[in-house]
């Protein structure tokens, strides 16, 4: 059985770190998906006065739960009372681990928005065991990061031949200023490049692990054919995200590869974006120099307003194709699909962990127990829950159905 389905539990829905600005967010996300169901959510988080604020605000009254990501007992309570549980308390690598606990311990399901590669391996050696042997689906990287390309590249390989290699390569282009929290983890991530990278033993791996044999792609700077402009790579947790559902989920080819990209349209952005990173890169390795950086960011729990969140737009491009011949076809196979949305950094990120906790409650999602990505835990039904709610999955173009 895969955690608790039946009514054993008081709530169905708990967004742990509600009063946060993404939390925000996410709750009045919760609340206009919920008005007229039956579905009984709450919030939690260490401040009392502040979630009763918040409930009081929003329609259908959430249940308030007080729980403090420091205080293990509190965490065991909250999880024990909920069938699932979604979180925005970051940074995961320093938050996330007891919240994690608790919800594999207690047969709770799980979703987060962490960004940081370090984590999910941290997940997979800490509580994946406890989470398969409760049933608790752990459902990692459900926001921005990595949800367009994780279920982008689901969506195209499923247009393709399954019996040849694949090759995926994913472009984003998105417009909107970042956050405090997001602005900080990526500012760790230039200081110390090694902890960013999805880089270590479990970037590329031989097919001992998984369904097939998985690797990222290779490939630099360079000028995307049919797509113009220039793409550098990004070095996000996207590729070890998609490379882990490849690993595991039918229909990826003999073997897949998988590189991602930002893609500019014109070379003085990139030149501008290049020069600015490298100088931040160098300020960011001495102590003056965050410094200085620091002052020149949001703080934490600092967003942009409505009116920059509206204007905010993302387009993913993925392209794949087929890499030597299959029986019956001549030359490669490929395949577009065009992943749209609105403001990448909040408001599409809240959107994205309300639907996957609430994906994780219905009865539709894949059967799996452990850490998994979205495309492995939520798949298909989750998919069509973000196309109902506004972000297009669009197939542009593909091989003639067989």
């Amino acid at each position: 059985a895969m955690g608790p389905r039946d009514g054993s539990r008081e709530l169905d829905v708990l967004l742990l770190g509600a009063t946060g600005f993404t939390g925000r967010l996410v709750a009045a996300e919760l609340a206009a998906r919920t008005t007229g169901t039956r579905l009984r959510w709450g919030v939690a988080g260490r401040d009392r006065d502040g979630l009763e604020r918040l409930a009081a605000e929003l329609p259908g009254r959430p249940t308030v739960v007080v729980a403090d990501v420091e205080d293990p007992a509190t965490l065991a309570a909250a999880a024990g009372r909920t069938r699932v549980l979604a979180t925005t308390v970051g940074p995961y690598a320093r938050l996330g681990l007891p919240v994690a606990r608790a919800c594999a311990a207690a047969g709770t399901q799980y979703a987060d928005i962490t960004g940081e590669a370090a984590y999910v391996a941290a997940l997979e050696h800490e509580v994946d065991a406890t989470a398969r042997a409760t049933g608790a689906t752990l459902v990692v990287c459900c926001g921005f990061d990595a949800v367009p390309h994780d279920l982008g590249v689901q969506l195209a390989v499923s247009r393709l031949p399954d019996d040849a290699d694949v090759v995926v390569r994913g472009y984003v282009r998105a417009r909107g200023r970042v956050s405090g929290g997001t602005a900080r983890t990526a500012l760790a991530a230039l200081a110390d490049p090694s902890a960013a990278g999805p880089g270590g033993p479990d970037a590329e791996d031989d097919g001992t692990q998984g369904v097939r044999p998985v690797r990222r792609l290779d490939l630099g700077a360079h000028r995307p054919e049919r797509l113009g402009g220039w793409a550098v790579p990004l070095p996000t947790v996207d590729p070890l995200v998609v490379l882990r559902s490849a690993r595991v989920l039918p229909g990826y080819g003999a073997s897949f590869a998988y590189g991602h990209y930002a893609h500019v349209r014109r070379t003085t952005t990139l030149l501008g974006a290049g020069a600015g990173l490298g100088a931040a890169a160098l300020a960011a390795r001495t102590r003056p120099g965050r410094a200085v950086l620091e002052r020149l960011l949001p703080d934490p729990g600092e967003g942009p307003d409505a009116a920059t969140r509206d204007r905010g737009r993302f387009t993913v491009l993925v392209l794949g194709e087929t890499v030597g011949t299959t029986a019956d076809a001549e030359g490669p196979a490929r395949v577009v699909v065009r992943v749209r949305g609105g403001y990448p950094g909040y408001a599409e990120t809240a959107r994205m962990l309300a639907e996957a906790a609430l994906t994780l409650a219905s009865d539709e999602r894949p059967d799996v127990a452990g850490v998994v990505t979205p495309a492995v835990g939520l798949g298909a039904t989750y998919r069509r829950r973000l196309e109902g709610s506004g972000i297009a999955f669009e197939v542009l173009e593909a091989p003639p159905a067989a």
